[in-house]
């Protein structure tokens, strides 16, 4: 499984509220959120690990390049217009058929995750297996609409009719037919990672939902807390 880390955006909420460093060296329950993750994975197959900063991020490229990791890793150093071109650009380092990617502030349950990956490496058959939650503490959450057997039928910014159950959870898992289309919705000139999910869809794509307890995201100072609590149930 080659696994992809978006940490290329700039924390800037988490500045303005007094949190001085950098997103991804954020700690929860003294670990940082890279490290978190980067811990996760190692534990569920990785084959590799790349990783995304912007060009401003200097304290975190100078975090990162210091770790040695038992698989191969890989930095990517680049400011990008949108998280979709940040995965976009990640696609280059992923070689296998089943990629995982996630944003840097996804907080989840670790037995949640190694079943959600379980699962999507015994349902060949998908395209992509989305991680959801019922759990909606998000400024704009993006509604992932399914069929009573978790079948996604499209990606909404609002509940719909009727309600959709699900938001997404930003974590990702996709086969190399995901990849072609993103190479597509860049060709278009396409942004957002909500808007390529969609062309996903558009495109005929097989994608399943995940459902998880719990996602939590952390993009405000108060979140860390939340983020920390939850983990420790």
């Amino acid at each position: 499984m080659d696994y992809a880390i978006i940490a290329a955006g700039e924390g800037s909420r988490l500045v303005q509220e007094g949190v001085k460093c950098p997103k991804p060296l954020v700690q929860l329950n003294g670990i940082t959120l890279i490290d978190r993750l980067i811990n996760v994975f190692l534990k569920n197959d990785a084959s590799s690990i790349s990783i995304i900063v912007n060009e401003e991020m200097t304290e975190v490229q100078e975090y990162l390049r210091k770790l040695e990791l038992p698989v191969p890793f890989y930095l990517l150093v680049k400011s990008t217009p949108s998280s979709m071109h940040s995965f976009y650009e990640l696609s280059h380092y992923m070689d296998g058929d089943a990629i995982c990617l996630t944003t840097v502030d996804t907080i989840f349950k670790e037995e949640e995750f190694s079943g959600y990956i379980q699962e999507f490496q015994k349902e060949t058959q998908l395209d992509g297996l989305m991680a959801v939650t019922d759990f909606i503490d998000d400024e704009k959450p993006l509604y992932v609409d399914t069929d009573n057997d978790l079948m996604i039928r499209g990606f909404l910014d609002k509940q719909g009719e009727p309600a959709c159950t699900y938001i997404s959870g930003g974590i990702y898992c996709l086969r190399r037919s995901g990849l072609k289309v993103l190479n597509n919705a860049i060709n278009q000139g396409m942004s957002r990672m909500r808007n390529y999910q969609r062309q996903l869809i558009a495109e005929g794509l097989k994608l399943k939902a995940y459902p998880f307890s719990k996602i939590v995201d952390v993009d405000h100072a108060e979140d860390i807390k939340k983020a920390e609590e939850f983990l420790n149930q």
